[in-house]
């Protein structure tokens, strides 16, 4: 059984007014490699207040990502937990960790303010590598 998915408390912080962005080709799109992986291990970043570093199961292959999620989710709450992922993002060294791939979060906001941060998760279990499309 998972912990609680999101067990800390919300801190509210400034960000700039969600504008859109540039309309991209439908070919822009598919260069976008998208995929569920598995939690595996989390820790906190040594460098960085805000920042996990998690090792993630993508079907076969094992990857480390860097994600600003440590005031939204506690690391229990996220082992076992399987998330979507950009996974063909060029490798990303993230205060001297490199990060390779990026998690999907919504971000809920208000007048500026972050509210809140949620992960994106597929509503039942796929196989870990499944494309997201």
């Amino acid at each position: 059984m998972l912990a609680e998915l999101s067990p800390k408390p919300r801190k509210e912080k400034q960000m700039a007014e969600c504008e859109p962005k540039p309309t991209i080709t439908y070919d822009d799109f598919t260069k976008l490699d998208m995929r569920v992986a598995k939690v595996l291990e989390i820790s906190e970043h040594p460098n960085a207040d805000k920042l996990l570093c998690m090792k993630i199961d993508l079907g076969g292959e094992t990857r480390q990502i860097v994600a600003g999620i440590k005031e939204y989710y506690a690391p229990e709450a996220m082992v076992g937990r399987q998330i979507a992922v950009v996974t063909n993002l060029q490798p990303r060294k993230v205060r001297g960790i490199e990060s390779n791939g990026m998690l999907l979060a919504a971000v809920n906001s208000e007048g500026g303010k972050i509210r809140d941060v949620v992960v994106l998760s597929p509503d039942r279990e796929v196989p870990n590598g499944s494309p997201v499309s």
